[in-house]
């Protein structure tokens, strides 16, 4: 009697049973070995938070392949040579992936391919974290988008597929106690990474994922007009689900399709902004590191000296940036608005380059995806995606008063502002409050800042 066929699923950003185009794709081959694979050209560069997360993300996933009496086989090491070692030791006939459009992921592909097809096996690629994969949206001269609303304009015209099914209950698994010995070394345990003290990180995994969002549907009404509140945190939190892939924008989409509410509306916009810097990334990858617009790196920049810990500290003397760092560094999320001031304040206050602040959010942030962090950091800069994008200089204390306008979050996340008299204002303190409660002075003068920014960027127009 013929063996069955075998197949490998290597998860990457896609850490969910659900919904998961290539895990169907492999079932329906025969018998299917859950990979997944700790490459170090990721995992090094981590910080302690997004390797916490990841670690409980893939033990939730280990814990519903278990119900389904499977179970999810870990290798540690270049992917290029592991993947190739499970598929021999499996004899596998193929690998199925979800397509990788980020610049890394995109080229360690390739790779793989090239050396899986050396063996005989093929590498099968279904689906994407997208409803739309990048590259797959032209305009009318054929060119990628470069602004964002005739592209989401062609993203809802294109549509997307509706959401498939989990793998049904006949599926079959093989683990790694049936692969025998690996050329590369066993499998390793999932990663157990604690959190820094006390960090407290979102539940991690695909049934949080839907909890959350359920959560979220209750409330969508009023996202359009909460949105931008960080001292009501209403937002959906369902960035770091997003980033690993622990429920799929189709399953949103969706669901958002039956809802009329202007707030349902809002929501897709912003999932059609992560598609839009995802195919950004895409056609000009090298903006991971270099300036989008390329004259930007003309402009003047300061050395970061004692500026940057200062700003990545949360001690700036500016209350909303300050509590939108300290945040981070507690949680290991940011609110979206609060990230825009913080970011605004780094470039154009602090006059340092966007990549300093950019590399600080990718260590820290649970929910931190390249494409989205890159791309918003140079809108914020002036270098991205935008018309008129420089003469908008956020002003930290105007913006903290309208988005936060009692104080709350600010006194939350910056203990020392939560002892101030009653009637100061939390988001500009009196010299004497300041002293009183030990808040530092601000560390610069915004308005001569402002001009400085302005005059900066008149020399290279």
């Amino acid at each position: 009697m013929a063996s069955p066929t075998r197949s490998v699923m290597w998860f990457r950003r896609d850490l969910r049973l659900g919904d998961n185009p290539a895990l169907l794709e492999a079932v329906a081959e025969g018998e299917v070995v859950p990979l997944f694979v700790l490459d170090p050209a990721l995992w090094r560069p981590s910080g302690p938070t997004r390797r916490a997360y990841l670690g409980a993300s893939l033990r939730a996933l280990d814990a519903s392949l278990r119900r389904l009496g499977g179970a999810l086989t870990v290798v540690e090491g270049d992917p290029v040579r592991r993947v190739v070692d499970v598929a021999r030791a499996a004899a596998a006939e193929r690998v199925h992936v979800a397509a990788d459009y980020g610049p890394y992921g995109h080229r360690r592909d390739g790779a793989v391919e090239q050396a899986l097809a050396e063996h005989g096996t093929g590498l099968v690629r279904t689906g994407s974290p997208y409803a739309v994969a990048p590259g797959r949206l032209q305009n009318g001269s054929g060119l990628p988008y470069r602004v964002y609303t005739p592209f989401s304009r062609a993203w809802a015209d294109h549509g997307w597929r509706a959401p498939v099914d989990r793998p049904p209950a006949t599926a079959r698994w093989v683990d790694a106690e049936s692969l025998g010995s690996l050329a590369g070394g066993g499998p390793v345990a999932v990663p157990d990474a604690a959190p820094p003290d006390g960090l407290e990180l979102p539940e991690a995994g695909e049934a949080a994922a839907h909890r959350k969002w359920e959560e979220f549907l209750e409330r969508v009404d009023d996202y359009d007009d909460e949105r931008d509140r960080p001292d009501l945190d209403t937002t959906s939190h369902l960035s770091v689900h997003l980033k690993w892939g622990e429920i799929h924008p189709r399953t949103l989409l969706a669901d958002l399709a039956r809802l009329r509410a202007a707030g349902a509306a809002t929501y897709r916009k912003e999932l059609a902004w992560r598609e839009f810097f995802a195919d950004v990334l895409f056609h000009r990858p090298e903006t991971a590191r270099e300036y989008l617009r390329a004259d930007f790196a003309r402009l003047r920049y300061d050395d970061p000296g004692d500026r940057l810990p200062a700003w990545a500290e949360g001690r700036t003397g500016f209350p909303v940036v300050d509590a939108g760092l300290r945040q981070m560094r507690a949680t290991g999320w940011m609110h979206n608005r609060v990230r825009m001031i913080v970011a605004s304040f780094l470039v154009k206050d602090l006059h340092l380059e966007w990549q300093h602040g950019a590399r600080h959010f990718m260590r820290w942030l649970v929910d931190a995806d390249l494409a989205s962090n890159q791309q918003n950091w140079q809108w914020a800069a002036g270098s991205g995606v935008d018309a008129a994008p420089y003469f908008r200089v956020f002003n930290p204390t105007t913006q903290g008063r309208r988005f936060d306008p009692d104080g709350a979050y600010v006194r939350r996340w910056v203990p020392e502002l939560a002892a101030l008299p009653a009637a100061a204002d939390p988001h500009d303190p009196s010299p004497d409050d300041r002293a009183a409660v030990g808040y530092p002075s601000p560390m610069v003068d915004h308005a001569a800042e402002r001009r400085e920014a302005l005059a900066r960027y008149e020399e290279i127009r």
